[in-house]
Formats: C-alpha cells, sequence, structure tokens
C-alpha cells in the first residue's frame, strides 16, 4: 500500500526544486570514479572540435561569464566533467547560456555519470550515443529544472535489477503514474512542473519520459511528425536505443513491449518523422539539417513507406539558381506548414525523404519566389522563381496523403517480447492502478469547500477564489499564497483572470506578488486606458514564456526610461540577434537577455515589451502578427526594429486596411480559424499564418479585422474520408484607404452517403447509475453519434475535445450522443468531467461484455483490435452513416455533415 504514497512524496521534492534557484539545491555532485585524467571525448579531432567551439562561446558570452564559466576554475573538476561541460557548452542554444548558471550545467553531467556508473547498462552505450541522448539535459523547448536528480532517486530501486528493455518499459509506467494526456498551450512545461498538474500535453509527456530514460542513463530522443498530412494536427512520442537498437514507445502510455503504440498506424501514413540531436552528431540517420550547433535527423523510414523528393530551382531563364531556400509543405490547420527547409546546391537542387504524399514544394530568392506540387510519382520537381508578391489571383488543388499501408522498412523492426497472456492481465492491472496513482495525487487539490471557506476568511469572493485555485491544479498552495499576500490590492482578480491556466499551475506566489504590487512600479503613463493598465503594464505575461521576476531588476539595470523611441533605439544598439543560436525556440527571459545582449527575434521582442510595462508604458505582442507593439496616443502602434521586407518593397507602418469577412451561404458547416481557412501574410519571401485560433474576434461571421497594408492569402481547405485536402486560395493585396470584403467558401467535396451496416436500436445500454434504455430511446428519434473510448489513450481524449467544437451545431439537429467504455477499456482514474462542453444530450454508458461493440464491429465487418475510438453515426432505424476508427482529428465535423446529408 505505501506505493500510493509515491506520488505525494515526489511532489514534496518537487516543490523544493521547482520554487529553488539551482544553485540552493543540495548539490548531489558526483565526480566520476574514474582516473581524472579519463577523456570523456575520446576521439581526439571530435575533442578539438567541440574545444574550439566552447572557446568561441567564452567569447559570445562575456557578459555572463562569471555565472557560467567560473565552475571551470573548480580544482576538483576532473577532465571528464570538464569536457562533458565543454560539449553541452559549445552547442547550447542561447536561452541556456542567458537564464542558467555553470553549477546547473554541472549538476547535470553530474547526474548523466551517476546514471551511467549505477546501472548496469551503463558500461554497454556507446560514448557518441550516450553523448547526444543521455548527457544531454534538454528534449525540445522545456523550460529547464532538476528533474534528472529528482527523478534518479526515485526510479533507481524500481528499476536497478531490471535489463535495459524491462527498465524502459517500467520507467514509462512510472511515467504514467504521474502524468496522462490531455491539451493545454503550446509552452512546454519542465517536467517538475508536469508532475505537479498530472497532466500534459503530448509534447510534454514526451519530454518528460525522455527525461526519466536519461534519469536512469537509457538514451531516449523525442520524435515528431511536425505535421499529419491526412489529419489536422502533430504528434510525439519517443524512442529509446536498447541493447544497439532504437525502439518506439507511447511516453505516458505504457505497453507490454517496445514498438507498440496507437500512433504505429497513423505513422504509416507520416510525410515526416524526425529528432532533433544536441551537438555535432555523426550517427548513420539520414539529416534533413544539420547546423554548427545541431542536426535534425530523418527517422520516417523507420514507420513508413518512403521516397526521395528531388528538387531542382531555376530563375525565369531556366537557370539553376544557387542558395534558394526550399521548403517542403503538407496541408494541416488550413496552411501549407514546412515540414522540411533546405537550401539548394550549386546546380539548384535539393531532396529529402519523405512519405508517399502530395508535398507542396515553395522556393524563395530575394524578390522571387515559386511553388509547385510534387507528387509521389513525380520524377524531378523544377520550381522556377518567376512571382512577386502583388498578384490578384485564385487557385485550386488537391493535397493527397500516404495510404498508410505498411513500410517495408517498419516491418523490419524489432518486434519486441512476445506478449504472453498472464503478461497482458499483470500489465493491464499495473496499467489500472497507474490511473489511480494519479487520482490519489488529485485528491490533495483544494476542495471547492475549503477554497470558499478560504475565501470567506479572508472577505473574498468565494466564486472567484474557487475558479482561481481549481485552474491552479497541483500548485494551489502557492496560489493561494498569492491571493491572501494580495487580497487588499483591487487588481488581484483582473491580474489574475489575465494570466493563462498554465501560468497559474507553474508560478511561485513570489514571482506574481513582484509583477503586481504596483506601489513599487513607477506610475503608469498618463493616458492610459484603465482596462489596459493589468493586462499589458502589471501582467508579467507577455507571450508563451515562463513567467519570470525581470520588473524590478529592468527598473534599476535598464537606463531607458519612459521614451518608447529611445527604448526602440538602445535596444537595436545593444542587443545583437542570432536567431539560429537560439534553435530550441525557447525564448529567453527579459533578464537573460539584458545579461547576455544576445537574443533571437522572438526573445527581443518579449524583452523590449517587458521593458515598457517596467517602465509603465502598455506594451504587447499581437498574438495575430507576432509584432511587439506598445500604446499611444489612443492606439496600438508597432515596434518596428527592422525592415520587413516584400519583394522590392518595405513594409508600410501606416494606416491599418479593413478587411472584412463573411460566410458564403452554401457553406455545408460553419468555417472555423485554422480548421477550415486561414489568413497568411506574405513576409520575406512566404506566406505567414495570422494567428486567430480561438480568438473571439472571428467567432462570428461577418467579422472585420484591422490588418497592414500588403500582399495576403485566404486559404481554405475541405478534408476528405480518405485524408484528402481539396484547397482553394485567393491572393490579394490590401491597400491603404481601400477596405476589402472577401467571403470564405469551403470547397465542395461530393462524397455519397453509404450504409456500412445495421444496428439493432431496440439494443439496452447500461448507463451511469444502472439506468438502462434503448440505443433508440437515446437517438430521440433522429439518430445517434456512438463512440466506443479507450479513456486511458490519447485518441480518446482528442475527440473528446474535438466534439466540443460542432456542440452548438449538434444541440440544435437534438440526437443523441453515447460515449462508451468498453469494460476492458473502463480507464481507471479517467474523469469524464474534466472535458467540458459536450453536447446537451451527451450521456455515458459502459458496454459490459463488449456486446454493444460487437454488434457495431459485427454490421462494420471489422476487427477493431485496439484501434480506438471507434465512432458511428446511426440513423433513426439502425443504419451506420458514419465510421471512424482510431487517431483523427475533426471526426465531430464529419458526423455533422453526415447528418447533414442525411437531410437533404
Amino acid at each position: 500500500m505505501k506505493q500510493f504514497f509515491i506520488p505525494c512524496l515526489l511532489v514534496l521534492s518537487v516543490l523544493f526544486a521547482v520554487f529553488s534557484p539551482p544553485e540552493l539545491l543540495p548539490s548531489g555532485a558526483f565526480a566520476a570514479a574514474s582516473s581524472k585524467d579519463t577523456h570523456f571525448l575520446k576521439d581526439e579531432a571530435y575533442r578539438q572540435d567541440v574545444h574550439e567551439q566552447f572557446e568561441k562561446r567564452k567569447i559570445e558570452a562575456a557578459n555572463r561569464y562569471e555565472a557560467l564559466f567560473s565552475v571551470f576554475d573548480t580544482e576538483s573538476l576532473s577532465l571528464e566533467q570538464r569536457e562533458a561541460l565543454e560539449f553541452l557548452y559549445a552547442f547550447m542554444p542561447l536561452c541556456d547560456l542567458a537564464d542558467y548558471s555553470g553549477e546547473f550545467f554541472l549538476k547535470q553531467v553530474d547526474a548523466a555519470f551517476k546514471a551511467r556508473d549505477y546501472f548496469s547498462w551503463g558500461k554497454k552505450i556507446p560514448d557518441e550515443i550516450f553523448r547526444h541522448f543521455v548527457l544531454v539535459y534538454r528534449v525540445n523547448n522545456e523550460n529547464l529544472d532538476t528533474a534528472r536528480s529528482v527523478f534518479f532517486e526515485e526510479l533507481k530501486d524500481r528499476v536497478k535489477n531490471l535489463s535495459m528493455y524491462e527498465a524502459a518499459l517500467e520507467v514509462n509506467l512510472w511515467c504514467s503514474e504521474k502524468v496522462s494526456y490531455r491539451g493545454t498551450d503550446a509552452r512546454t512545461s519542465a517536467p517538475l512542473a508536469l508532475v505537479r498538474t498530472s497532466w500534459g500535453r503530448c509534447g510534454e509527456e514526451s519530454t518528460f519520459t525522455t527525461t526519466a530514460l536519461r534519469a536512469v542513463g537509457i538514451p531516449a530522443r523525442q520524435c515528431y511528425t511536425p505535421r499529419w498530412a491526412h489529419t489536422n494536427d502533430n504528434h510525439a512520442w519517443v524512442e529509446v536505443w536498447i541493447d544497439g537498437k532504437w525502439h518506439f514507445l507511447g511516453a505516458c502510455e505504457p505497453d507490454t513491449g517496445l514498438d507498440r503504440g496507437w500512433f504505429a498506424g497513423p505513422a504509416k501514413r507520416a510525410m515526416m518523422v524526425h529528432t532533433a540531436v544536441f551537438g555535432r552528431y555523426n550517427g548513420p540517420e539520414a539529416k534533413n539539417r544539420e547546423t554548427p550547433w545541431y542536426s535534425i535527423i530523418n527517422v520516417l523510414n523507420h514507420y513508413a513507406p518512403v521516397r526521395t523528393v528531388n528538387v531542382q530551382v531555376t530563375d525565369g531563364n531556366n537557370r539553376p539558381v544557387e542558395g534558394a531556400t526550399v521548403q517542403f509543405k503538407v496541408y494541416n490547420y488550413a496552411e501549407l506548414y514546412p515540414v522540411v527547409s533546405n537550401t539548394t546546391d550549386k546546380d539548384g537542387k535539393t531532396s529529402i525523404v519523405s512519405g508517399e504524399g502530395d508535398l507542396m514544394i515553395w522556393a524563395s530568392k530575394g524578390d522571387y519566389y515559386g511553388y509547385k506540387k510534387s507528387e509521389p510519382e513525380s520524377g524531378l520537381t523544377v520550381v522556377r522563381l518567376d512571382q512577386t508578391p502583388g498578384r490578384t489571383y485564385e487557385e485550386h488543388f488537391v493535397m493527397h496523403a500516404p495510404s498508410g499501408k505498411p513500410a517495408a522498412a517498419a516491418a523490419k523492426q524489432p518486434a519486441g517480447k512476445a506478449v504472453t497472456t498472464e503478461n497482458k492481465a499483470v500489465t493491464a492491472q499495473r496499467i489500472a492502478g497507474a490511473g489511480s496513482f494519479r487520482k490519489v495525487y488529485q485528491e490533495t487539490f483544494i476542495s471547492e469547500h475549503d477554497a470558499r471557506q478560504l475565501a470567506l476568511q479572508n472577505q473574498l469572493n468565494p466564486d472567484e477564489v474557487w475558479k482561481t485555485l481549481n485552474r491552479s491544479q497541483g500548485n494551489w498552495q502557492e496560489i493561494r499564497d498569492f491571493i491572501i499576500r494580495e487580497k487588499d490590492n483591487p487588481r488581484l482578480f483582473p491580474f489574475i483572470a489575465a494570466l493563462r491556466d498554465k501560468e497559474l499551475r507553474d508560478t511561485p506566489a513570489d514571482f506574481l506578488s513582484g509583477h503586481l504590487q504596483s506601489r513599487k512600479n513607477p506610475a503608469v503613463k498618463s493616458g492610459t486606458p484603465e482596462e489596459l493598465i493589468v493586462p499589458y503594464v502589471l501582467s508579467p505575461h507577455i507571450a508563451l514564456e515562463l513567467i519570470q521576476p525581470w520588473r524590478s531588476y529592468l527598473q534599476e539595470q535598464w537606463s531607458g526610461g519612459r521614451d518608447v523611441i529611445k527604448i526602440i533605439d538602445d535596444i537595436k544598439k545593444t542587443i545583437e540577434i542570432r536567431d539560429g543560436e537560439n534553435y530550441c525556440r525557447c525564448p529567453i527571459t527579459p533578464r537573460g537577455v539584458a545579461e547576455l545582449k544576445i537574443a533571437d527575434r522572438p526573445s527581443r521582442n518579449i524583452f523590449f515589451v517587458a521593458v515598457c510595462r517596467s517602465f509603465g508604458i502598455p506594451a504587447r505582442i499581437d498574438t495575430a502578427s507576432a509584432k511587439p507593439q506598445y500604446f499611444e496616443n489612443g492606439q496600438w502602434k508597432n515596434a518596428v526594429f527592422e525592415d520587413a521586407v516584400f519583394g522590392k518593397t518595405t513594409e508600410k507602418s501606416g494606416k491599418a486596411v479593413q478587411l472584412t469577412l463573411q460566410n458564403a451561404s452554401d457553406n455545408l458547416t460553419k468555417p472555423g480559424y485554422c480548421t477550415h481557412y486561414t489568413l497568411q501574410h506574405y513576409q520575406d519571401g512566404d506566406f505567414q499564418t495570422l494567428d486567430y485560433e480561438d480568438n473571439p474576434l472571428v467567432s462570428e461571421f461577418p467579422y472585420q479585422l484591422k490588418l497592414d497594408e500588403g500582399y495576403y492569402r485566404l486559404m481554405a481547405g475541405s478534408r476528405a474520408g480518405d485524408g484528402s485536402v481539396t484547397v482553394s486560395s485567393e491572393y490579394f493585396e490590401l491597400k491603404a484607404d481601400k477596405p476589402l470584403t472577401l467571403t470564405v467558401r469551403l470547397p465542395k467535396i461530393e462524397e455519397k452517403l453509404q450504409v456500412l451496416g445495421n444496428v439493432d436500436m431496440n439494443t439496452a445500454v447500461s448507463l451511469n447509475g444502472n439506468t438502462h434504455l434503448t440505443l433508440k430511446e437515446l437517438s430521440h428519434e433522429k439518430g445517434l453519434m456512438l463512440c466506443f473510448l479507450d479513456a486511458g489513450k490519447e485518441p480518446s481524449r482528442h475527440i473528446l475535445q474535438d466534439i466540443p467544437a460542432v456542440k452548438q451545431s449538434l444541440d440544435k439537429w437534438g440526437g443523441g450522443v453515447l460515449f462508451m467504455n468498453p469494460d476492458a477499456k473502463s480507464g481507471a482514474g479517467f474523469d469524464a468531467s474534466v472535458f467540458k462542453g459536450l453536447p446537451e444530450k451527451t450521456v455515458w454508458g459502459t458496454d459490459n461484455g463488449s456486446k454493444v461493440l460487437q454488434s457495431v464491429t459485427g454490421a462494420l465487418k471489422m476487427e477493431l483490435g485496439g484501434n480506438f475510438p471507434l465512432t458511428v453515426y446511426l440513423s433513426r432505424n439502425g443504419e451506420i452513416l458514419y465510421s471512424s476508427s482510431g487517431y483523427k482529428i475533426g471526426v465531430g465535423e464529419e458526423v455533422l455533415k453526415t447528418i447533414k446529408k442525411e437531410k437533404r
């Protein structure tokens, strides 16, 4: 029974580790037992290359020399430690140079060596594999913490007597005891912060699991399909190196063996699967990109059939163009998204290995661009740079997704150990227990009753206090302390309302107080409307960065004052821009930018906003265009740091132009931004999507936007059942004082309804609370959407987040929605109440003995296996008019289209 207390014990470590600067944490320093003159980098040429790069970094990071490099003056530092540190410093992204200390990185090195020497498999790992996939502390764009040391202490006794293969499975089971899937925003939480929340999206789960595997010395890497071709969205999982071979697993989704996961089927339809490798890597995998600091390696052939896509770029006179940027794009989320970006050689050529679907090849150089679709049967795809921005026209095309047939290469992957009936039963029992661990931990969060009592004791609004503490999840104690401390501040709850949920889940009370305590802040600039003060002056939330205490530091160290033009000029003079070196895309903190005096553009823009707010000037990052802005004379103005060149013209910063978008009357469904259509602005040789996703400005048609002058594209797409997309694009120019109205018209796809099978509508269903109703009764004489879930897996949770998008239309239709857990998929620890916004007539049932599921699969004549969720639409007479199994985005919309076709 005592293992039920593990999550709570770990959280005590997490609370200390997350909220303490790395320098204050117990060192746990581990000097390798080997001789002090043992090389970590054993290849002399590689060692020299690393050392030269390290020396360059010492010069680049001279403004933080003491914080970063004094650690090398430690007399006890072994040669192995020194070389490992040099390797990390030589290749780390700017955000790590700017925001962490040498002591922090030494602890990361020591933790890696400690795991290597503690576990039996540590001695079997080749140097190169250990260097790139165990030693490296960063997985992707997560905020860093001391998770490696915390995880090692909890896992070491649990896995030390296992084989490397068994240990990888056990670590993943442990991960599922801490974290499960739930969608959230794009910032990647630190691993310890994720433990406190107990859930996260796939990118966070895979970062968390990779960190845990590396903590026990098992080489691991996060793999991504950047965007699917057959459906919207993307996915991330983990590969582990076991006894000489790479295997895959679903992060926080334990199974009875490796090389298993619900995503294996969808991955057969992927156009790209890649992973980023820290440092100069000489492994056998194909490289999509190689830079001085990292490589992107292509592992698609592990999962899907592949083809080589050959491209040549020519000018208007058919001469090869060297140095052209070539982007290989798939259609996803109503935009053409680059899965790979390359540069042409002296013959104007480049190539990649990709999947067996269509790619849009987009090439640009200087003032010119061109594009052409590449299909699987294409030979050499020749793209001419013969276009410049400004032409008004429309175009229509179809993008085909891969079919999903098995890959010969993937079939050769090790299948793992045989799964016995006993093994399945034991594993299923332990997986169910994992959900129970999370549930026990989540029950330590403050209750509604206690939150309301706290509010009354402090004379606060009980509704506001409960809403806030409920949003904060495992961080509720910190947020409680913040609320009590600031309870007399009239701006307390508006300040909280301006924060994202994730910021409430991982920000310490002291950090929030440091920003809110206006008595320590300069007076707000005169003329600032009251409604702008909290969100654009006092709020620490700027973009998707981790909240840090930068305000008082900037007030003391920055001399720009309240003159915005001077602030911009000082930033241009003092902050050097190096976009490529912050390759992980984790924003540098404002203090880090001020100290290092080097940044990428997004971090520089955040820094500008932070400086302005520190001196009482309203400022923001515009969510649609990602441009930094400040408020002056009653309007928002762009902060211009460099000219953005569009062809031969420079972006104008004059009047905004009004664009009106209206809905076509014959659209089968109401178009959703990013789901069906997007607006894109031409910049630097390509169209960049304006981010209006979930923005209330675009929630209802018609609507008006104020946009900068320039060249734009309106793109809309309709996806067919086979995953292919029919795309329509309208290219247009916005000019000053010339408002424009456009219509969002979704392309028509002719797909006739077919009766796929029949189900007896008199079949009785057991609902929660032991009520029994027939499928006919649940259909309300309209029809029934029936969905069978495997509640513990991500695809089933995706559909529960997908359906609310069509709630209004399904409510208007009036039929039934039934979610069922077959009894073998009961999903212990699953809480349906966290999924909000489901249709009014949604009910939950249990399919005892899987009888209803068997009836449906029998009617469809299909073998479902574990390919959940299975969603069908039943007419009032029991005809199956729609069916979808497995991972898919947009199922709710497809069911709605089926209902509308049935009515016609």
